[in-house]
């Protein structure tokens, strides 16, 4: 393959898929004591039979159709041969010769298309406990309960032209992932295998092991590409290798040479069945694809004419897009998706909440929105209370009308209220008078304080400036 670009990556991206037992065996998934969540089909004891995980295979079908991917006609397992304390019985069982889906493509944020090669199912080997780190570590712990959970492995084509797109690209397929509910991103576990190459070392490939999370990739990308760069310009001739990436250090280690397909011995596993992905199966789960985050940016955009920052923020979640999506049917959607996007996520972050996890209650924050939209409450008191909101479930309307909340619109009194401020700040006054137009600002600060946050600041301003012609 010929490149043109100044970086070369490719990623491969394993995937977690959130089904509560394993892929070949009905152990649990869920989190447990070390070596508590295993059997002889997990351990691959002499004898035992894997038999595949329904669910598995439905969540890969969808992740696949959602990447745009052609679909096997048939699902056909193969055995992977290694020998790792990580794999007890030497192999793995993956897909190899036909993968579930490949073909497919997906966009990132700039619109720019990066291809998949494919998508295929695999089962995860167990977790290793280096302790003090892989490379100090005079043990090796090994953890068993991880050994056969569900995978679904996304394969790009080298596309990726720097580590930013590499992160970009991590981004959205997390979205789609919690679009279609197949992962759990507070649990699951999501890794990227990353094969970086430069021009000024003729395109010498290496593979980055083991990269957790999307913000690590762009660490670990950017250290990679400085570190080949700097050993081309040292004059060392670069071989192909596996690499792995050291968090803690901020730098890559070389691991071992890299294996080529031919090192892994693969054979069809006689021990699974050809499983047919029928036309009915296809379709069955096309009806269930939700419809995914890219196509609701667009049709915000579209339908409820809104900025496009404030579409794209308010797609990066499901439960946050569906909530903006039946509150613009009552409240206006320009005005609804700017105090969701600023106030709630600003309240949400602040204390560290999901949407799912807040108090927040639809019904509830529409009554806020529409208090505020119809100027019954000032932006002061609505961010008061949308900040309470997150934390406890109330009715709006009652709390404004007990707590005397609603704005103060009476303009003799706030006249009365001004001339009040004037008389207090006579230096401020005078320093608006010879020009200042900020200092008028900490008269409206006073008169704001006076009514605790119910006046519109625009509104006293206007009486203010009469008063004081």
């Amino acid at each position: 393959m010929k490149f043109s670009s100044d970086i070369v990556i490719g990623l491969e991206i394993h995937v977690e898929l959130d089904t509560e037992t394993k892929l070949f065996c009905g152990c649990s998934t869920a989190n447990a004591e070390p070596n508590t969540h295993c059997c002889e089909v997990c351990l691959g004891h002499p004898g035992s039979k894997p038999v595949i995980n329904k669910k598995a295979i439905d969540f890969a079908l969808k992740l696949a159709l959602a990447l745009n991917c052609n679909i096997s006609s048939q699902l056909i397992f193969s055995r992977k041969s290694y020998f790792y304390p990580d794999m007890a019985k030497n192999y793995q069982i993956t897909q190899y010769e036909i993968p579930l889906g490949k073909g497919g493509e997906l966009k990132l944020k700039s619109g720019k298309p990066i291809g998949i090669v494919r998508v295929h199912i695999e089962e995860d080997p167990a977790s290793l406990v280096h302790e003090g780190g892989m490379h100090v570590a005079k043990t090796v712990l090994v953890d068993y309960n991880r050994s056969g959970r569900p995978l679904v492995e996304i394969v790009t084509q080298p596309d990726l032209e720097s580590p930013d797109e590499a992160r970009d690209f991590m981004r959205e397929l997390i979205r789609i992932l919690t679009y279609l509910k197949i992962f759990d991103l507070n649990k699951g576990i999501i890794k990227a295998d990353a094969n970086v190459s430069i021009r000024e070392s003729g395109y010498v490939r290496s593979e980055v092991k083991n990269i957790t999370g999307f913000k690590e990739i762009e660490r670990a990308l950017n250290y990679e590409v400085e570190r080949q760069r700097r050993a081309v310009k040292e004059g060392v001739h670069l071989k192909q290798e596996t690499r792995s990436w050291d968090s803690a250090e901020g730098i890559t280690r070389e691991l071992r040479t890299k294996e080529t397909e031919e090192d892994y011995g693969y054979i069809f596993d006689p021990d699974l069945v050809v499983t047919e992905i029928t036309q009915d199966m296809i379709k069955k789960a096309k009806a269930e694809l939700p419809e995914l985050a890219q196509e609701k940016v667009e049709k915000f955009i579209e339908k409820y004419k809104i900025d496009k920052v404030d579409a794209e923020v308010l797609s990066q979640h499901l439960d946050l897009a569906e909530l903006f999506e039946r509150i613009a049917k009552k409240v206006e959607p320009v005005f609804t998706a700017r105090w969701l996007r600023k106030e709630l996520l600003r309240v949400l972050n602040y204390n560290k909440l999901t949407l799912e996890k807040s108090a927040i209650d639809e019904k509830n924050l529409t009554a806020l929105l529409k208090l505020l939209i119809d100027k019954k409450i000032t932006p002061q008191i609505g961010r008061k209370l949308i900040e309470d909101l997150v934390l406890t479930s109330f009715d709006v309307e009652d709390r404004v009308k007990k707590e005397g909340l609603a704005a103060v619109s009476d303009t003799a009194e706030l006249e009365k209220l001004c001339k009040e401020a004037i008389e207090e700040n006579p230096r401020a006054i005078e320093d608006y008078k010879s020009g200042e137009e900020k200092a008028l600002n900490f008269v409206i600060g006073q008169v704001m304080k006076k009514t605790k946050g119910k006046a519109t600041p625009n509104h006293v301003r206007k009486i203010l400036k009469q008063l004081v012609r």
